[in-house]
């Protein structure tokens, strides 16, 4: 079955190092606190951890602008979690063959894991010809041309930044104001 959704590839840039540098401890600390935070801001977000990836973890949504919203609130509220390590992120859109109910193949999920490798520390990259919607507080600036392994072509990309304003898609409040509830 293919579907549409928006994936994104998120790396803690550095961890090799870090880990060589501070021992196995301090990294497994360092890692369960990004995991926990991943965790909480999916869960604000609407997004799913489809899988983790040793010091990194694939995103997958059906909404482009909750997973936008996802990676730069993860970017900016890790910067103290996970100091000195950075994190970057690929992300593209695009139908995927969900693959045994649980994971997925394609070339937007090649594509996010492609742009998550080319990211530079604190880069959120996304192809410009794929851009939809962008979240309230979201800003683009355009990027280099990149060549992304498996891709024919250069790809356009921009890099996406700013504070994505959090809007409630689960407010029923509302709800408890109607008949019968008065």
């Amino acid at each position: 079955m293919r579907v549409p959704r928006t994936f994104a590839f998120v790396d803690l840039s550095g961890f090799t190092n870090y880990t060589a540098a501070f021992g196995d401890d301090a990294a497994g600390r360092l890692l369960g606190a990004f995991r926990s935070l991943t965790r909480e801001i999916a869960s604000e977000r609407g997004v799913r951890i489809a899988k983790w990836l040793g010091d990194g973890c694939m995103i997958v949504s059906v909404d482009q602008e909750a997973c936008i919203a996802f990676a730069l609130e993860l970017q900016q509220r890790s910067a103290d979690v996970c100091a000195p390590l950075q994190l970057r992120v690929g992300m593209a859109s695009g139908h995927a063959l969900l693959f045994e109910g649980d994971d997925y193949i394609g070339s937007a999920v090649n594509m996010a894991a492609r742009l998550c490798d080319a990211a530079g520390p604190h880069e959120v990259l996304l192809p410009t010809m794929q851009i939809e919607r962008l979240p309230q507080g979201v800003a683009t600036a355009s990027q280099r041309d990149l060549e992304l392994r498996g891709f024919p072509g250069a790809i356009n990309v921009v890099e996406l930044s700013g504070q994505p304003v959090l809007i409630a898609s689960n407010d029923t409040a509302e709800l408890w104001t109607r008949t019968p509830f008065i």
